[in-house]
């Protein structure tokens, strides 16, 4: 195969992530990022061309030769950004406009639902915040209020009380009066998983399971954020519950959107919840998850490129993938006052000690160079990622790594995986047991 030369867009974890895995293809060419950041800038040649401007990523395509434009975050593809690409006659990985409606439209995605059972929370969209607030006082909590468009995964509210889903509504109608609408739906109980799968437009692909830790504190407590860290495989996602999600959600849902004329082509991520009647859809994303991204980069074993090119060319169906059978965590490190305010421009030090570990890889999602020296920029600002032969072993190593990064102004979970390290540490307890004889 002649080299390749790729676009990644974005500039987060998840895109050094996908540019530390690009980068190792024996068929990359010229590898480019727009914008990128300090870790991407290691891996790829980062430009500054505006996203939002599907001209100036056209023209830069066609001057620099691009085979094909990797699409990393949700804001670009709900835009429309690979319609354009493909229209100009440049291969692009990710859905188009119509089909990233699964995440740019939670209504959308719903009504989907409804129309082919698939299993999901009972529901309604309301469009005032008159009908939002007599909604959730007629229903009660708890109660899951979203808002109905991208929110970069903190538009989510799960209410344990009427008065904080009455807030909820305020707060999404407040942000664009007259112009809105939220979703609405019961509280599901049981455990969340993370499922994603390549799909070519007919082909499913399934990738492994992930779980992600969405909320901001030790317990699993305060505010939703992008998310705090994740692991892979999800233990909660056994080999019957990956089958029963590919036949009741995944594939419904392809063969929906092929029937609709809006077939999907990209990463299809199921947010679940797994419950006493089996998977739920929480909600679809369109792309690689952020921070799940990480871990499955670190699993994969085989070419990320290649099968990105099958994926966007409509031949998936002849390829396969292999993974490590070593379990992947990562710690996202965030800026104190993350999801709310927060200060940019501290100094983060020790980032070279702790890559240093073998089988850690420390992902850039939110920082800048100043002077030489690496600052926080943004909420979300390190992915500190280990591999290890459990999820005990890779939670050891990453918070080892953690440990080697000098950065007050920074926090992060202590907790990421230890509800599968409580699982392993009782299947190691069940099979070190005698057996008592009858």
């Amino acid at each position: 195969m002649s080299e390749i030369n790729v676009l990644l867009i974005g500039s987060g974890g998840r895109e050094h992530a996908l540019a530390w895995k690009l980068a190792a293809s024996p068929s990359i060419g010229r590898l480019y990022a727009a914008p990128g950041n300090p870790g991407i800038a290691r891996h790829a040649i980062c430009v500054p061309l505006d996203v939002g401007d599907h001209e100036a990523v056209i023209a830069f395509s066609r001057e620099k030769s691009i085979d094909l434009v990797v699409i990393g975050p949700e804001i670009p593809l709900v835009a429309g950004l690979v319609d354009d690409l493909m229209a100009a006659g440049v291969r692009a990985f990710g859905p188009s406009r119509a089909a990233a409606q699964l995440e740019g439209s939670k209504g959308f995605t719903k009504a989907l639902c409804a129309a082919r059972a698939i299993p999901t929370a009972a529901w309604v969209q309301v469009r005032s915040r008159a009908e939002g607030l007599d909604h959730v006082r007629r229903r009660g909590a708890p109660i899951v209020v979203k808002a109905n468009g991208l929110a970069a995964g903190k538009g989510v509210t799960i209410a344990m009380s009427v008065p904080e889903a009455e807030a909820a509504i305020e707060g999404i109608f407040n942000d664009a009066p007259g112009n809105s609408s939220a979703v609405i739906e019961d509280y599901l109980v049981g455990e969340e998983a993370s499922f994603f799968a390549l799909v070519d437009g007919r082909h499913v692909l399934p990738l492994p399971t992930a779980q992600d830790h969405k909320r901001a504190f030790d317990g699993d407590v305060g505010p939703n954020t992008g998310g705090m860290g994740a692991y892979s495989p999800a233990p909660v996602m056994t080999a019957a519950m990956i089958d029963q999600t590919m036949q009741q959600i995944i594939r419904p849902t392809v063969k929906a959107m092929n029937e609709l004329g809006t077939p999907f082509t990209g990463v299809l991520y199921a947010g679940l919840m797994i419950t006493a009647e089996g998977p739920k859809l929480i909600e679809y994303n369109v792309r690689f998850g952020d921070p799940e991204c990480q871990v499955l980069m670190m699993r994969l074993k085989d070419d990320l490129l290649t099968v990105l090119i099958a994926c966007a060319a409509g031949t998936l169906d002849k390829f396969s993938l292999r993974w490590h059978d070593d379990a992947a965590l990562t710690i996202v490190m965030a800026s104190k006052g993350y999801p709310g305010e927060f200060t940019r421009g501290s100094r983060i030090s020790g980032l070279e000690a702790a890559a240093d570990l073998e089988g850690v890889e420390i992902f850039h999602a939110g920082t800048a160079e100043r002077n030489g020296a690496i600052i926080a920029n943004a909420g979300r600002v390190l992915n500190v990622t280990a591999r290890g032969r459990s999820v005990g072993e890779a939670q050891a190593l990453a918070y080892r790594a953690a440990a080697l990064i000098d950065w007050p102004e920074g926090f992060f979970r202590r907790d990421i995986g230890q509800r599968a390290v409580e699982r392993e540490r009782l299947l190691t307890l069940e099979t070190e047991s005698p057996s008592v004889p009858a």
